[in-house]
């Protein structure tokens, strides 16, 4: 079962504020990595992380191709460092959209004054220490 912790909810909803933006690591199709820093990363619901696409490039084109992602995060004050595993939808209009723009970090929504961007939402099957203990799974 998944369900984010308060802790992991709070830290990274304030991520970008924070200075541990997470980072999100996506694949072509054909297995070709890429990893793309995401100021937006929030916890959406208990089992589900969502981010602002602003920049609509390769991560974006990846998650069409491949639907399995990666979020990372660090924080080295708090010496924690989460994966947080799953699979990426992508919303490009509709209330998901409008709600997680709603949302979304000011300085985020700053950098896309047109608002071209789009939601993506993680459905969480895992969540893992860098370690690679596993925290969470679903069953």
């Amino acid at each position: 079962m998944i369900s984010l912790t308060d802790e992991m909810a709070e830290l990274l909803d304030s991520a970008l504020a924070d200075g541990y933006s997470c980072v999100v690591g996506t694949a072509s199709k054909d297995g070709y990595p890429q990893i793309s820093p995401k100021g937006s990363v929030m916890a959406y619901d208990s089992e589900t992380l969502a981010y602002w696409e602003r920049a609509k490039r390769s991560a974006l084109d990846n998650v069409a191709e491949n639907p399995h992602v990666v979020v990372y995060y660090s924080n080295s004050e708090k010496r924690i460092r989460w994966r947080f595993h799953g699979d990426a939808t992508v919303y490009e209009d509709g209330p998901v959209r409008e709600a997680v723009m709603a949302r979304t970090v000011q300085a985020e929504l700053d950098r896309d004054p047109e608002r071209i961007g789009v939601a993506v939402l993680v459905r969480v099957d895992k969540i893992t220490e860098l370690s690679g203990n596993v925290l969470q799974q679903r069953d």
